[in-house]
C-alpha cells in the first residue's frame, strides 16, 4: 500500500495548500478556517526557508489553528530536521496552533520507509496547547539525528496522537508508554515490520494496555503489524479495553489464531466499532466474529480480506504498509 492522496482534513479543518508567492493574496482563506499545508513542490519548487517565510509573511500566524508539513525538499530529498527547527524557532508566533501533522507525503513523492525524520519531541515541548499530533514515516537505514525518535514527555492538552510508519521503532513505543498524557483520547500506532525498523514487542505495549497510563483513552489502534496475532492475544485480556469505545487491529497479519483469542477473551460488546480490515481470517472465522460482535450492535469492519502468498511450502502474510 502506498499513499496516493494527501490529507484532506486535520483537526476538523479542510487542508489548504499554500500556493506559490505570486498567487493573488485575495484567494487565500482566513487563517483560522483551514489547516495550512506547506509543500515545496506546490510553492514553485522553492527551498523550504522561502516557503516558510512566504507563509509567515502572508498568513496571520497568531490565528493559525492547524499546520500540515508536506514535502520540505524542492529537488533532491533532504532531511527533516533543519525545516522542523525553522518552524520551532517561530513557535511563539502561533499561540492558536492546536494540530500538527509532519510528513504528509505520498508514495509518488517518497516511500514511507524513506522519509527521514528526527526527534519529534520538541514539537510537543514547543506547543504546550497542541491537541493533535501526527507523524508519518521513518527510515530504518539512518541513524542519529535523522532517525525517528521520541522522548517521554508530559503534555496536558494532547488528545490525539498518531504515528504512521512501515516500521515504528520500539524506542518510540516505549517513550509513548512512559509519557504522561492525561487528556489523550485517541492513540493510533502503525507498528510495521522489523525489516523496516518496526522492532517494538508486545511487552513494549504493556503500559498502554494496562489502562492506567491514559485514563481518557477512548480509541486505540495497534495496527499494520506482523505481530498482529500476538497483539490480539494481549488485547484480549488488557485492562485498557474496558474504557475504549473503538479498537483497531487492522492492516496487519491477523489470522484465525488472533481472532480466536479475541473471541475467547474479555467481552468486546461495549465497543461501538472494531476495525479488523486487511486481515487473513478464514471465511468461517470472519463470520464468527461478525455474528458474535455485530449482533450486539458493534460495527465490525472485516473488509479487505487477504489470502497468504505461497513461497514453496511456506505461507507469507503481509501488512498493508511497509515500504
Amino acid at each position: 500500500m502506498t499513499f496516493a492522496e494527501h490529507l484532506t482534513t486535520l483537526h476538523g479543518l479542510p487542508v489548504f495548500t499554500l500556493p506559490d508567492p505570486d498567487a493573488d493574496p485575495a484567494d487565500l482563506p482566513a487563517a483560522d478556517a483551514v489547516a495550512w499545508r506547506l509543500d515545496c513542490f506546490e510553492a514553485g519548487e522553492l527551498p523550504f526557508p522561502q516557503v516558510w517565510r512566504s507563509f509567515t509573511d502572508r498568513v496571520p500566524s497568531t490565528e493559525v489553528r492547524a499546520l500540515v508539513l508536506g514535502p520540505w525538499w524542492e529537488e533532491e530529498y533532504v532531511e527533516l530536521r533543519p525545516s522542523l527547527e525553522l518552524i520551532l524557532a517561530d513557535a511563539d508566533r502561533f499561540p492558536a496552533l492546536r494540530a500538527v501533522f509532519l510528513a504528509d507525503v505520498t508514495g509518488e513523492e517518497c516511500e514511507i520507509s524513506w522519509i527521514q525524520l528526527t526527534d519529534v519531541t520538541p514539537v510537543l515541548e514547543a506547543f504546550p496547547l497542541l491537541e493533535e499530533f501526527g507523524v508519518r514515516g521513518g527510515d530504518p537505514q539512518v541513524l542519529g539525528e535523522e532517525q525517528l525518535s521520541l522522548r517521554a514527555v508530559r503534555h496536558e492538552a494532547l488528545r490525539v496522537l498518531r504515528f504512521e510508519s512501515g516500521g515504528l521503532p520500539g524506542q518510540v513505543v516505549r517513550a509513548i508508554g512512559a509519557s504522561e498524557l492525561p487528556a489523550l483520547e485517541r492513540l493510533e500506532l502503525w507498528l510495521g515490520v522489523q525489516q523496516y525498523g518496526g522492532d517494538a514487542t508486545v511487552a513494549d505495549l504493556a503500559p498502554v494496555l494496562s489502562g492506567g497510563r491514559f485514563p481518557g483513552l477512548r480509541h486505540l489502534g495497534l495496527q499494520d503489524s506482523e505481530l498482529q496475532d500476538e497483539i490480539a492475544a494481549a488485547v484480549a485480556s488488557a485492562p485498557v479495553v474496558a474504557q475504549l469505545e473503538s479498537l483497531s487491529l487492522s492492516m496487519g497479519t491477523l489470522t484465525d489464531t488472533g481472532a480466536e483469542a479475541l473471541l475467547g477473551g474479555q467481552p468486546l460488546s461495549h465497543l461501538k466499532r472494531l476495525d479488523l480490515h486487511h486481515h487473513f481470517l478464514s471465511a468461517a472465522m470472519a463470520e464468527r466474529v461478525r455474528t458474535a460482535l455485530g449482533s450486539g450492535g458493534t460495527e465490525v469492519d472485516l473488509s479487505d480480506a487477504r489470502s497468504p502468498h505461497l513461497w514453496g511450502d511456506q505461507e507469507w502474510r503481509y501488512v498493508a504498509v511497509s515500504e
